[in-house]
């Protein structure tokens, strides 16, 4: 089967989530919008399709089985099960649902660092409140949420994997968050290394393995940018 991920073309988003589960399994899929026979038209017309008795709200959202999925957290869950990426055991697929929530979580919170106010809103119209904003991220949220990962790592035991015994999408989208933090908040993760050696120590291997590496050299990977979920303004970044 090739799936069809629905993501803007130019960034990656929450859609990168996504995409490191789809590239780690193996999976064929196009994306969409970065297809140039079907574009972002293609996205677009899904979203506005009113014969759909299920629409998508936003995306990413992935065609897959005749059904669309969407909600990051929804559609790995979805192919965790499928591409042993969760564990088979319910209460531990719950269990890494929740952590990928948790992520969802901060992943809102590091919007909200660059865009306070709206995100109709330019990032130079809302300045002054995001480096506020980001003040307390920085100091009291970012150390938070790493604080509580490399605790889940430590009670995993020896493992170095956030639920079991093996890789799970979780872990995937640890990596996405680290890679993201060191491109917009490099200073700040640099002082919050020595706490959370476990979390760093998941990101080099997750980056390391085969599929991934792969992946992370390729053009699919995108680069990071100032139009994206993850930005870097120095002055949101204090030293």
């Amino acid at each position: 089967m090739v799936y069809e991920l629905y993501y803007w073309p130019s960034i990656q988003g929450r859609g990168e989530f996504v995409r490191l589960a789809l590239e780690e399994a193996g999976c064929d899929y196009v994306d969409v919008a970065r297809n140039p026979a079907m574009g972002v038209r293609a996205l677009l017309a899904l979203l506005s399709d009113e014969s759909l008795a299920r629409p998508p709200f936003a995306p990413p959202f992935l065609r897959a089985d005749g059904i669309i999925i969407a909600q990051t957290a929804s559609i790995l869950d979805y192919l965790g099960g499928r591409h042993e990426l969760a564990p088979r055991d319910e209460a531990a697929r719950r269990w890494t649902l929740q952590l990928q929530l948790t992520i969802t979580d901060l992943l809102v919170e590091v919007h909200d660092t660059h865009h306070p106010i709206a995100g109709s809103l330019y990032y130079e119209d809302q300045q002054p409140e995001a480096v506020r904003r980001s003040a307390d991220f920085v100091k009291n949220r970012l150390p938070k949420f790493l604080d509580y990962f490399e605790r889940v790592l430590r009670l995993n035991a020896e493992r170095p994997h956030l639920v079991g015994e093996r890789l799970t999408y979780v872990d995937l989208s640890l990596f996405q968050v680290i890679a993201g933090a060191r491109y917009a908040f490099p200073r700040t993760l640099a002082r919050l290394a020595p706490r959370c050696p476990r979390v760093l120590a998941l990101h080099e291997a997750v980056a390391a393995r085969p599929r991934i590496a792969a992946y992370l050299a390729s053009a699919r990977r995108l680069p990071f940018s100032e139009q994206d979920l993850f930005r870097r303004y120095v002055e949101l970044d204090p030293p």
